[in-house]
């Protein structure tokens, strides 16, 4: 009868050839063996000498064995391994699963339980969001649960986590997951979503994001707030570290590890030039669409964003320096950009909703986005190059409408459209349209 055995092999390895390596890294294979005595789900762990195998070994494939010489070998029959053998955590279970499995995998969709394609659209851009599903697939956030400061008592994202498991079951294609159950958990921690009414998708996922982050908010102890404020005679940078650890004192999550950024604001006094800076934690952008016709740019909405905007009249604030109110500059720049940037396109903003949706087409790149003219200093500039990888999408009217998603498979790399139930592959050209509503960027890799 024919079992599998998961060969791990801990080499000793530099750049390029094997023999030359120092550093040591796991390489696994699936072995397919004939041994009608051996228990079910055993693990063969063996380590490599030292210059055992003078070649690179395929970055996938199946190991030939007869080419490598064992110094040890020792029949376990858990995951943990031999003594002294730890399991490198860059390559989680999920991903050797997922880039393993079958091309189905990741494609199944979700029933619309009543004008819920809001859910389903973000759902599946988050499914596809692949620190999240390697966090949530592979059950690494049950050690992370908040029992104590938590509302929802990591019932949320057990949920949630459950919804993404059956997303990417693989086996039978059109396979369709009910979300009810997730539903009523975010019912209760968001009231808001209560009843069958359509909702907007931007503020259901930011609501969904930050109710994951505070399942599994790594901080337990509720901790004293700080009264006094930032030093205003430190320099930026290190007002920005200041303010990044007085928020990760009350909210330290790998979901916030993986969404949240930092947004400097700038406020300059006319009358002495002064700047006071504030740094504030985002979960997404909102940008400004700053024409109704033609086609437009994202950099456009971007720059927009960030433009310098005149308080005056009532809207003058108060000069810290100056000590009364004055007419000010304002404006934004990044200074900490997340691993996944949320951008929202304001197409439902409230000057605008009694005139109706803007459909305005914005052209958005899906690959090599720059972000660093909007950084706020050259350090956060270096790492500011992003891929797209989902979009949530919004067809019809201001109060009648439907959404969608076009997502790219983490493992595969096509591009498929989400509509509630049915998934079908679609053309990386059609994925900029006017019905773009919320983008999600990933960081690319370093050069």
């Amino acid at each position: 009868m024919l079992w599998y055995l998961e060969l791990v092999i801990l080499a000793c390895v530099t750049t390029g050839v094997l023999s030359a390596l120092r550093n040591e890294v796991w390489l696994s294979a699936l072995l397919r063996a004939a041994a009608s005595d051996a228990p079910p789900k055993s693990h063969l762990w063996a380590a490599l000498s030292e210059g055992a195998v003078g070649a690179r070994l395929p970055a996938r494939g199946p190991v030939e064995l007869s080419t490598v010489t064992f110094k040890r070998m020792e029949l376990a029959g858990g995951k943990s391994g031999p003594s002294g053998i730890r399991r490198s955590s860059e390559r989680s279970d999920i991903s050797e699963r997922s880039e393993k499995s079958s091309q189905t995998s990741g494609l199944n969709g979700l029933r619309n339980i009543g004008n819920t394609c809001f859910m389903n659209s973000v759902l599946q851009c988050l499914s596809n969001t692949r620190p999240l599903l390697e966090y949530v697939s592979d059950d690494k956030y049950s050690a992370d649960i908040n029992t104590t400061l938590s509302c929802m008592k990591g019932a949320l994202i057990k949920a949630f986590a459950s919804v993404i498991k059956e997303l990417w079951r693989g086996g039978e294609r059109d396979a369709v997951v009910n979300t009810t159950s997730l539903k009523a958990q975010v019912q209760r921690f968001a009231p808001r979503f209560m009843g069958y009414s359509q909702q907007d998708a931007q503020e259901f996922l930011r609501y969904l994001l930050e109710g994951l982050h505070e399942d599994v908010n790594r901080v337990t102890i509720k901790p004293k707030p700080i009264l006094t404020e930032i030093d205003d005679s430190l320099s930026d940078t290190a007002k920005a570290g200041e303010a990044w650890a007085r928020y990760l004192r009350s909210g330290d999550s790998r979901v916030g590890d993986i969404f949240v950024g930092q947004l400097k604001s700038t406020l300059r006094c006319a009358h002495c030039l002064h700047d006071s800076v504030t740094f504030d934690p985002f979960w997404d952008l909102s940008l400004p669409i700053p024409s109704r016709t033609g086609n437009l740019k994202l950099q456009q909405c971007l720059q927009h964003f960030v433009r310098e905007e005149e308080l005056d009249g009532d809207e003058k604030p108060t000069c810290s320096k100056c000590g009364v109110r004055r007419k000010c500059l304002k404006w934004f720049t990044v200074q900490k950009f997340p691993q996944v940037l949320v951008l929202h396109l304001k197409r439902f903003s409230p000057t605008e909703r009694f005139r109706g949706k803007l459909s305005v087409v914005v052209e958005f790149p899906l690959s090599g986005l720059d972000m660093s003219p909007f950084a706020a200093a050259p350090t956060a500039a270096a790492a500011a190059t992003y891929n797209l990888y989902a979009v949530s999408n919004h067809s019809g009217t201001t109060y009648s409408g439907h959404y969608t998603a076009y997502c790219k498979h983490p493992y595969t790399g096509d591009w498929h459209e989400y509509n509630d139930s049915r998934v079908s592959s679609i053309s990386p050209r059609n994925v900029v349209s006017a019905e773009a509503y919320v983008l999600f960027y990933e960081l690319a890799p370093r050069a």
